[in-house]
């Protein structure tokens, strides 16, 4: 992603947390994602990588499980947010600055690589999840949180599962329809896929 981006997912930072599934400030909001997120992943602690972290809700948040969690974002903005919002909750994320679609982290060396509403603004995403699958030790999962949204934007969950089966065959999806994962009525296409090596 280049300078323009950067710079427009740095003056979001401030307002991000706002929408409820950003910022999980609602208990049931955060309590659905919690859910989620355990039944998709391996018992913690494992090491995880969640790329695109943005402001950290989702790092602190497994952080707080027990799981051992660096968080990627390409916006200094959201890295400073999200370690301010890891100091708050006393645990201990290791935030950087970086391209999701690129992590500057070694292969083989993660147990789960989390990817939340960063595959559709990817220019080239079946490089990004070969990339990815790399990070991964073996039994290792990749997770991508996506969707195909009323604007029009975002990946179907066919296109996506096509990509991620050239990478890694198995790949299991699950709608994401429950309300009080967004706080508001699903009203478009919102899924996980779990691609486990």
């Amino acid at each position: 992603m280049g300078d323009h981006q950067r710079d427009v997912w740095d003056q979001h930072a401030a307002t991000f947390d706002d929408e409820a599934d950003h910022g999980l400030r609602d208990p049931v909001v955060r309590g659905a994602w919690r859910t989620l997120l355990r039944s998709v992943l391996p018992d913690p602690p494992v090491d995880i990588a969640d790329l695109g972290s943005g402001t950290g809700s989702l790092s602190v948040l497994l952080a707080q499980d027990g799981y051992r969690v660096v968080g990627v974002d390409f916006s200094q903005n959201m890295v400073a947010a999200a370690e301010r919002k890891a100091t708050e909750a006393g645990v201990s994320v290791e935030f950087r600055k970086g391209d999701a679609a690129l992590p500057d982290i070694e292969p083989s060396s993660l147990d789960v690589v989390l990817v939340r509403h960063v595959v559709w603004a990817l220019d080239a995403p079946e490089d990004a999840i070969r990339r990815w699958a790399a990070l991964l030790r073996g039994g290792g999962r990749l997770v991508l949180i996506e969707g195909r949204w009323s604007t029009g934007t975002g990946v179907s969950a066919r296109e996506l599962v096509s990509m991620v089966r050239t990478v890694i065959p198995d790949v299991e999806e699950r709608p994401l329809t429950d309300p009080a994962l967004w706080g508001a009525p699903v009203l478009d296409e919102r899924y996980v896929l779990i691609a486990r090596t």
